[in-house]
C-alpha cells in the first residue's frame, strides 16, 4: 500500500478520498487555492499546500502548479478524484514520469476513452451499439447544419474532453447552430480546457444508465451492478439510484458484458464508468469516464465495496480477493446532490453565499458526503455541490421513503438550495412510477410554481415545496439558462429601467453576444456569465440599441453589477 497520497482535487471527494486513506493508514496531502484555504478536506490532511490563484483554471487545472506541489510533498501517488485533470492523459503521464503512481488507469486508456470521439470509434470496435454522430471534431458550424439536415432535428453538439454535463447543447434548428456551438466551446473551455466538439443524433426519451467497473493489472475486469442517473437538468444529474428500476434482466447483462468488454479491449485498471441511453428496448454506448463518478456512493451501499479502497490496492498492484460471481447488490439506494442553485420557477439559478446554518440528517441507512460546513463561504469559482444525500433500504419505494425523510431534517441556511426541488421530484408521480427521461425536468415538468422557502422550518413542521404535480406540454428541446426569465412580462415598466442590464448572479463574464451601437430586439442576448460551471445566458427585455457595454470578457462580476445599457431606437435614427 502506498504511504503518502496527493488528492488533486477540492470539496466532497476530497474529503471522501482522505477518510478511505486515514482507515488503511496512508497519509495524504491537500491542496487548495485561496478560497478553499480553511476547507474541511485542508483541515482533515496530514498536510496542505496552497495554489497560487482562484479561479479553477488558475489552481486545479493548473498541471505545472500541481506537479511542483507533488515535487515538494513527497508524495508516492496522485488521486486525482473527478473533474479536473483527473481524464487528462497528459497530466497521468507526468505524474507517472516522476516515479509517482497515478491512481487512475494507464494514460492510454484514458486518451482512448477520455476522447468521446475515440471512445465512439473505441465502442464501435468491441461490438457494441453508438448512436449516429462524428468520428472527427467538427471543422466548421456547416458540418454540424449538414448533420442535422441528413439526421433529422433536434440534433446534440458535445465537448469532445471533460465530462460532468458540461459543453452540451441541443439544437432544434440550423438557426441556433451559430450560438449553440459558441456556447458548447465556452463551457467545454471553462471546464476541461479543450474547444473540441462533435454531433451526435438526439434521443427524445431515454433513460441514462451506466455500468461501474473494476479492473486490477492481473487481467480481470468485472462490472460492479448500474446506476440509474436519467433525472437530470441541463444534462447536469440531479438523482441517481442502484440498481435501475424496471430494466430487463437481460439488458442489465448485456451492459454489463459489453462494459467490461470495452475496458479489457482498452488495457483499463481501477475504476471506470461506462454510460449508456437505453430507450424503447435498445441501449446505445454514450461515454465512458476513466476516473470515480459523483454518485459512487450508491453502488458502495448496495455492494458493500468501498471503491476508493480498491482505486488505491489497484494502484499498488494488488488482485482482485474476488470474482463476478461474487458481486451481489443488496437492497436499493437512492441518492440526491444538494445544489447551491435556486430552483424557484424551474430555472435552477446557481446561488452564492455564506453557509449560516448546515445541518446535514444521519439515522438508519443514511450516507451524506460533503465538503463544507457551517460558516464557509460558496463562491462562484467551482462546481455547486454542496453536499450528496444517500439512502439505503431493501427496496425502492422504502429508500426513496427514507430519502424524502433524510431531506425533511436537512436545514441549510446561506445561499438558496436545490432542496425543494429534489423533494418534489423525488415525490413525483412519473419518478415514482419510472415514466421519466433525460429531458424529464428540463421539458416535461411543470416547475413554475416551484419556490425556494425564505427560511427553513421547525423540525415539528417540514416545509413542503409549492409546486405542480402536473406535466406541462412538450416544447421541443430546452433552451439555455437565461435571465430575465423568458416568461417575465415587462409590462408597466419605464424603458430607462429594463434598458439598465445587470449582472443576476455572482460569476465571470464569459463573451459578449453584442458590440457598442449594436441594434437589439427584446430577448436578444447580451452577454454570457459563468458561475459554478454552468453558463447563463442575459439577455434584454427591450428593443433597442446597445448604448454602453460595462464589462468585457473575463470581468468577474456581482449580482446587481452593471452590464450593459439599452436604450429605445437605433444609432442610425437617433443621429438622424
Amino acid at each position: 500500500m502506498l504511504k503518502k497520497v496527493l488528492i488533486a482535487n477540492r470539496g466532497e471527494i476530497a474529503l471522501r478520498i482522505i477518510r478511505t486513506c486515514r482507515e488503511l493508514g496512508v497519509r495524504t496531502v491537500a491542496v487548495h487555492s485561496a478560497p478553499d484555504r480553511d476547507s474541511l478536506a485542508v483541515r482533515y490532511a496530514d498536510e496542505a499546500y496552497a495554489l497560487d490563484g482562484t479561479t479553477a483554471a488558475e489552481t486545479y487545472l493548473d498541471a505545472a502548479g500541481l506537479l511542483a506541489v507533488l515535487d515538494r510533498s513527497g508524495a508516492e501517488g496522485v488521486h486525482p478524484g473527478y473533474g479536473f485533470l483527473s481524464e487528462d492523459p497528459t497530466f497521468a503521464q507526468a505524474v507517472i514520469d516522476r516515479g509517482v503512481t497515478f491512481i487512475g488507469p494507464p494514460p492510454a486508456a484514458i486518451a482512448t476513452m477520455g476522447d468521446k470521439i475515440s471512445a465512439r470509434r473505441a465502442a464501435r470496435a468491441a461490438g457494441i451499439p453508438v448512436l449516429p454522430g462524428g468520428d472527427q471534431p467538427l471543422q466548421n458550424e456547416g458540418e454540424l447544419t449538414a448533420f442535422g439536415a441528413e439526421h433529422g432535428w433536434p440534433i446534440a453538439v458535445k465537448a469532445a474532453f471533460g465530462g460532468g454535463g458540461r459543453g452540451i447543447r441541443i439544437i432544434a434548428s440550423a438557426t441556433e447552430v451559430r450560438e449553440a456551438v459558441a456556447a458548447a466551446r465556452r463551457e467545454a473551455l471553462a471546464s476541461c480546457g479543450r474547444p473540441e466538439l462533435y454531433a451526435e443524433r438526439f434521443l427524445d426519451r431515454p433513460r441514462h444508465i451506466e455500468m461501474q467497473v473494476l479492473a486490477d493489472t492481473h487481467g480481470q475486469v468485472l462490472w460492479l451492478g448500474e446506476r440509474d442517473c436519467t433525472v437530470q437538468r441541463r444534462h447536469q444529474k440531479l438523482i441517481e439510484e442502484c440498481p435501475a428500476p424496471d430494466l430487463p434482466d437481460e439488458v442489465r447483462r448485456a451492459m454489463g458484458e459489453a462494459s467490461v468488454r470495452l475496458a479489457r479491449d482498452c488495457g483499463y485498471t481501477g475504476v471506470g464508468t461506462v454510460e449508456f441511453l437505453y430507450q424503447d428496448g435498445a441501449f446505445h454506448f454514450l461515454e465512458m469516464n476513466t476516473r470515480l463518478q459523483v454518485e459512487h456512493p450508491v453502488t458502495e451501499l448496495v455492494t458493500g465495496l468501498d471503491l476508493v479502497e480498491w482505486q488505491l490496492r489497484v494502484a499498488a498492484g494488488e488482485r482482485l480477493t474476488f470474482g463476478q460471481g461474487d458481486i451481489a447488490v443488496t437492497g436499493h439506494a437512492i441518492e440526491v446532490r444538494l445544489n447551491a442553485e435556486d430552483p424557484t420557477g424551474g430555472r435552477f439559478t446557481p446561488a452564492t453565499g455564506r453557509l449560516t446554518r448546515f445541518d446535514l440528517p444521519s439515522g438508519p441507512g443514511v450516507r451524506c458526503d460533503t465538503g463544507y460546513a457551517a460558516g464557509d463561504t460558496i463562491g462562484p469559482y467551482y462546481d455547486s455541490l454542496l453536499a450528496k444525500a444517500a439512502a439505503w433500504a431493501p427496496d425502492r419505494d422504502r429508500a426513496r421513503a427514507r430519502l424524502t425523510r433524510t431531506l425533511d431534517e436537512t436545514r441549510i441556511e446561506g445561499p438558496a438550495t436545490g432542496l425543494a426541488a429534489q423533494r418534489f421530484l423525488l415525490g413525483h408521480p412519473d419518478f415514482t412510477g419510472v415514466r421519466h427521461c433525460t429531458n424529464w425536468v428540463d421539458e416535461e415538468l411543470d416547475l413554475s410554481g416551484l419556490q425556494t422557502p425564505p427560511a427553513p422550518a421547525p423540525p415539528s413542521a417540514p416545509q413542503e415545496p409549492e409546486a405542480s404535480s402536473g406535466r406541462r406540454p412538450r416544447r421541443g428541446v430546452p433552451a439555455l439558462s437565461t435571465w430575465p426569465p423568458r416568461a417575465d412580462g415587462v409590462n408597466g415598466a419605464h424603458a430607462e429601467d429594463l434598458g439598465n442590464i445587470v449582472a443576476p448572479l455572482a460569476g465571470t463574464v464569459v463573451g459578449l453576444a453584442v458590440a457598442l451601437g449594436d441594434p437589439v430586439r427584446a430577448d436578444d442576448p447580451v452577454c454570457h456569465v459563468e458561475a459554478m460551471k454552468m453558463e447563463t445566458t442575459v439577455r434584454t427585455p427591450m428593443a433597442g440599441h446597445v448604448a454602453e457595454l460595462l464589462v468585457a470578457p473575463g470581468d468577474h462580476v456581482a449580482p446587481g453589477t452593471p452590464l450593459a445599457v439599452i436604450k429605445e431606437g437605433t444609432v442610425l435614427g437617433l443621429l438622424g
